[in-house]
């Protein structure tokens, strides 16, 4: 079978693509440096496709594949929720629901020394930038950005994390702001860390604010897209279509059913 190809990759660029499509030709794109992220592959001058999805593109030259899936390949320079699982001499091993097991240097932290070593427990969740994703090789972690700062990165206290697909929690991650968060932050107060691993973490000052925010996080997924926008209507006590009230009050399927006060409203 012979693979789709095209010197320019902004044919594909927003498209769907499937394994074996050579998406760029860097014979045409000569003193230009690329970026790849996950999805693809080099193969002398051809950029081809390991999996099916959307290819991506971010300024200045990065290109990806993005797609949906449970399992989480790893890629260097996202940021993801990992868990503790042991504590060696010189690092720390992470569970990234990858693989494989990565391993975080116990000198991968601002101002990092032997002096300070940091000490984390067993089940301890952190928030860690993917430094290097080789195959065959446990990746290798760091709670700095770039530019050797912590930013946000570090340990996450509190709060409850829960596991979605891949394709969510980069839709978490997009811009302009994802429509449910965006509802979801007018109306409440509340912290929120987004792995790429299919990984996120809420905390808020009450119990019933986080099973909010949780639960439409969760069922937001299966919202189809005009749903999506008239979640603004509903927070913002505009009227919503009878379609998308009944879709949101099925996504945010509480516990407690004095939560609702916390957002103001009530579904009759």
């Amino acid at each position: 079978m012979e693979s789709k190809s095209s010197g320019s990759p902004a044919t594909f660029i927003d498209n769907l693509v499937v394994p074996g499509d050579v998406v760029v030709d860097l014979s045409s794109m000569t003193n230009q440096t690329i970026k790849l992220g996950g999805g693809l592959r080099q193969d002398c001058d051809a950029i081809s496709v390991m999996k099916a999805g959307k290819l991506r593109f971010s300024k200045p030259n990065k290109y990806w594949v993005e797609n949906s899936q449970k399992r989480y390949v790893p890629c260097a320079e996202d940021s993801v929720l990992g868990i503790v699982v042991d504590s060696k001499s010189d690092n720390f091993l992470i569970d990234i629901k990858g693989p494989a097991l990565a391993f975080l240097p116990v000198l991968a932290f601002e101002g990092g020394t032997r002096r300070n070593i940091p000490k984390f427990e067993a089940g301890t969740l952190l928030y860690v930038r993917v430094v290097k994703a080789n195959p065959g090789m446990n990746p290798e972690l760091s709670c700095t950005d770039a530019s050797g700062k912590a930013a946000e990165f570090g340990a996450l206290k509190d709060g409850y994390m829960f596991e979605c697909s891949t394709g969510l929690s980069r839709m978490l991650l997009s811009s302009p702001t994802c429509p449910v968060l965006e509802a979801l932050g007018k109306k409440l107060s509340f912290e929120i860390a987004v792995g790429l691993n299919g990984r996120v973490w809420v905390n808020a000052n009450s119990p019933s604010i986080v099973i909010i925010v949780a639960n439409a996080i969760m069922n937001s997924e299966t919202l189809s897209g005009s749903t999506e926008h008239d979640a603004k209507g509903i927070y913002g006590k505009r009227e919503p279509s009878l379609r998308a009230t009944q879709q949101l009050r099925r996504s945010l399927i509480l516990l407690n059913p004095l939560a609702w006060r916390e957002l103001g409203f009530y579904f009759g």
